[in-house]
């Protein structure tokens, strides 16, 4: 099935051509380093935390196990605990260490799941997504965020956005951990995600979709005068290093926030939120 978005010379229009996943699973993989510093460990599907569990039990996924903390039966838990047993999923109570060792030391206030495998999907798995909303396409690429608190802030700024997804690299990024489902207070059980070798050939393929991609850096276009009502991805990039070279070389257009205090830029979750708060505005509009 084909998916397009066909560009016209002029950057103000395009014409809709009509619409139209692997499975990751994490249960354990080693740790490696890829020669720049940045390391990836466990990725156990536990999910930690009460709201990222409520997100998790309304998605759908399978949950194989929930933990709970000895004595932790009070509020929002007893609540989930209730759930849980309604539904047939074993509940079990164990001490805090359990808990912390299960989620890599991420606070889990009492709980952490044990879900399926996490699907990552396809490109134009999120191109149907926007279709099948009668959207223009709305995605997020995050290129080498690696700080998995920031990569959970953003899934969390896009999926309240109502993006249709989200693009991560595969190496010298962060990916799906249980420090990200955490940080996204559950906004992964929801976005749909793609994992990616390359992100300028991905951008590319994007492009052949039709769409127009704007990348946050610094010395940009204002990012209020730019159409984002046009089928379109959002590249953020870490804070150290912003996108990378090449990345940027192949965005459509740089678009920058003003910055009117003596810090030099904003968290990189704080500026996906602002240019997608941005995007939906102007698309409100029309």
């Amino acid at each position: 099935m084909n998916n397009k978005f066909n560009k016209k010379s002029n950057g103000k229009r395009y014409s809709d051509k009509g619409s139209d996943g692997r499975n990751r699973d994490y249960r354990r993989s080693k740790t490696y380093n890829d020669g720049n510093g940045y390391e990836e460990g466990l990725e156990n599907g536990s999910v930690p935390g009460r709201n990222a569990v409520r997100e998790l039990l309304k998605s759908g996924r399978t949950v194989e196990k929930i933990y709970v903390q000895s004595g932790e039966r009070e509020g929002s838990i007893t609540v989930l605990a209730a759930e849980a047993i309604a539904r047939g999923i074993p509940l079990i109570e164990v001490e805090k260490a359990k808990l912390d060792k299960l989620c890599g030391y991420e606070q889990h206030q009492g709980i952490v799941a044990i879900a399926s495998e996490k699907e990552y999907v396809e490109i134009e798995d999120v191109l149907k997504i926007a279709e099948e909303r009668g959207e223009k396409p709305l995605i997020v690429i995050a290129d080498n965020v690696s700080d998995p608190h920031n990569l959970g802030a953003i899934i969390r700024c896009a999926e309240g956005a109502g993006a249709h997804g989200i693009v991560i690299p595969k190496r010298r990024s962060a990916c799906i951990t249980p420090a990200v489902a955490k940080a996204s207070a559950g906004a992964t059980e929801h976005m749909a995600c793609v994992k990616c070798v390359n992100v300028t050939e991905t951008i590319k393929k994007l492009k052949d979709y039709g769409l127009w991609v704007f990348g946050a850096e610094a010395d940009g276009e204002d990012y209020t005068r730019v159409d984002y009502t046009l089928p379109c991805a959002i590249v953020v990039g870490s804070e150290e290093n912003g996108i990378s070279a090449l990345v940027k070389k192949n965005c459509d257009y740089i678009v920058s926030l003003p910055m009117r205090g003596k810090v030099n830029s904003l968290n990189v979750s704080t500026a996906s939120a602002v240019l997608l708060y941005e995007a939906i505005r102007q698309r409100g509009l029309k």
